[in-house]
């Protein structure tokens, strides 16, 4: 097989070291690894000497200025007193009286100990020593931080004015704000129940350049929504999103739980989808806010007697299933309880199924493409940093090493492929004792074919592997085209997903998937497919039992006829089943398909 090198990105090379520990490891397969190195280096590598070396560059004239002989005893001398004047410099910063009173103050934020970093902070003022942003930061956090008995002795007011002091003391000291600082104050001004304050420190930003975080919004939101201020807190939110904010499960469960106080029962509705789409299953706290909801009389009231049928279904169609958004149907009081689905996705306690909710298409088209494509993703970096110039040979490498990495593993799956279930060969052999049995994986593929497992190297060769059944057995697996042995020094993680996702079919494995590595993956697509896609195992007296991927969406699900399903985080094991959120009214025979048009 002929590579042909291409140009990667140095941020490449960067993510790279997330799942090769060696730059050569990936090339065990390859023979012709060594002449076409070779040869790519040559290349790259000349090319940019070519341009470091051009007598006109800042790079060649530097060098040029620096160079001395290796024989020569002279040149040695030349150098101590810079290398002297640079250690004498970082000593001297280490004990300045600035870089002191941040150790100090990091010691005082460390355990909540407001008294003493101000007392540190007047003997500054006292003298002279000049405060930068850092440490009005520390002191405008622990500030803002309620420390316990304050509230009955007064403290707490004499806390928080001082913090304003400091924050304005900043602003004649003319030390420029950050995020951070503008959310320290605003938690201030919140807990001041100033919560139109805090908001519009938040707006300030803007005037300073800063860009605003979800944190930065949470004192002026959470702080409208406890005084029931419902139309202020829709006006945070909203910001929020004119900024590009994406807003996390506990902001929505504090609009959920105002609009349902104040009986804003279109917003109740707009929360709980967008519940479904950013948290998908809910927390304790979220799920008892739903609850309360639909438990409480503006629930009964609200809701449609009549709808179009016809409507509702189009909307089930043009969302993709589980959900039609055309607002409460039916009229009456809710049953709310909580239950559990069987094996099909029967909700054990009103009897409907739930369905499984498709992945958009587009997503699915170029499934391998979140960790596969980052040459085409990374533009112009070489421009922004020097890293490309200072470790040119080093970053070429392990560019190439992505490419390389991505034609072999496409090619072995083209050529023994395709595969209806890839299996963590490593984590398989931990669930069963590290005695590694695949006899009862083929009964996860139809065709009753085998599967693909991906094993490292090492255990291939050694450990259990070695035990005469098991090399028996992996060998007949090697050369029925259904064993693939990563090499050494690499992840294997990267190995059995990428070839799961890219073959579209199951992955056999109960890790979990959490680590650094797939949160590079993103939160949107990753955990819908691994939810489709992935098979656990429970070791057992018998062998493994394999639990199959449910054929329902773990998602808040709204029906057509009204009814509610919500999944809780609360039981996700294989020994738990999950607990869900039934929410149904109370009179179904009044709302049958027949009495609607």
């Amino acid at each position: 097989m002929l590579f042909r090198p291409a140009y990667l990105s140095p941020k490449t090379s960067l993510l790279l070291s997330f799942f090769c520990k060696s730059p050569n490891a990936l090339f065990f397969h390859s023979k012709r690894f060594n002449h076409i190195w070779r040869n790519y280096t040559s290349v790259t590598i000349n090319k940019c000497n070519a341009n470091i070396n051009h007598p006109k560059s800042p790079s060649f004239m530097a060098r040029k200025a620096t160079h001395f002989s290796t024989t020569s005893a002279e040149a040695l001398p030349q150098r101590s007193p810079d290398s002297g004047t640079r250690k004498s410099r970082k000593i001297a910063r280490r004990e300045s009286p600035e870089m002191i009173l941040r150790v100090n103050l990091d010691q005082c934020s460390s355990n909540g100990d407001l008294p003493k970093a101000l007392s540190l902070y007047n003997e500054a003022r006292a003298n002279s020593v000049q405060l930068n942003v850092y440490h009005y930061n520390v002191l405008l956090y622990l500030c803002s931080q309620n420390s316990e008995g304050s509230e009955e002795d007064g403290g707490d007011l004499v806390r928080l004015d001082k913090g304003f002091e400091i924050f304005k003391q900043m602003g004649i000291d003319k030390v420029e704000p950050n995020e951070a600082t503008f959310t320290n104050v605003s938690r201030l001004a919140a807990a001041k129940e100033d919560p139109s304050l805090a908001f519009d420190l938040v707006k300030q930003m803007k005037d300073h350049g800063i860009v605003p975080k979800l944190r930065s919004y949470g004192p002026a939101l959470f702080g409208f929504c406890k005084k029931g201020m419902a139309d202020e807190a829709y006006e945070v939110d909203s910001h929020m999103v004119d900024n590009g904010i994406i807003v996390e499960e506990t902001e929505l469960c504090a609009l959920l739980r105002v609009s349902s106080e104040v009986k804003r029962e279109g917003k109740v509705y707009e929360m709980m989808h967008r519940l479904r789409t950013t948290v998908r299953q809910v927390s304790e706290e979220t799920a008892a806010t739903m609850e309360d909801w639909f438990r409480s009389r503006r629930a009964a009231e609200v809701g449609a007697e009549k709808w179009d049928v016809a409507k509702v279904k189009k909307g089930v169609l043009e969302g993709g299933g589980g959900w039609h958004g055309q607002g409460w149907l039916g009229k009456g009081n809710w049953r709310v309880v909580r239950t559990r689905m069987d094996e099909t996705g029967v909700c054990q306690s009103c009897g409907e199924k739930l369905v499984c909710i498709d992945i958009d298409p587009e997503e699915t088209d170029n499934p391998a493409s979140p960790w596969l494509n980052w040459p085409e993703r990374e533009t112009n970096f070489e421009v922004r940093t020097n890293f490309f110039v200072k470790f040119q040979a080093f970053s070429s490498k392990l560019r190439f090493v992505s490419l390389m990495l991505k034609m072999l593993v496409q090619e072995w799956l083209q050529r023994h492929g395709p595969f209806e279930a890839v299996v963590d060969g490593a984590n398989l052999g931990l669930a069963n004792q590290h005695k590694f049995s695949f006899a009862q994986l083929r009964q996860i593929s139809p065709s009753k074919k085998l599967p693909l497992v991906v094993l490292h190297q090492s255990r291939v060769t050694g450990g259990p592997a070695q035990h005469p059944n098991n090399k028996k057995l992996l060998e007949s697996w090697k050369k029925a085209g259904a064993l693939y042995s990563t090499p050494q020094g690499s992840n294997d993680d990267w190995y059995w997903l990428y070839a799961a996702v890219s073959s579209k079919c199951l992955l056999v494995t109960n890790d979990e998937m959490r680590d650094h590595l797939f949160n590079l993956l993103g939160n949107s697509f990753f955990p819908r497919w691994k939810e489709k896609h992935q098979v656990r195992l429970k070791p057992s007296d018998y062998g493994l039992t394999l639990h199959m991927p449910p054929p329902y969406s773990l998602v808040i699900q709204e029906s057509e006829q009204g009814c509610w399903h919500i999944p809780t985080a609360t039981g996700d094991d294989l020994e738990t089943p999950k607990q869900w959120v039934c929410a149904t009214r109370t009179r179904p025979h009044e709302l049958a398909p027949s009495q609607v048009r």
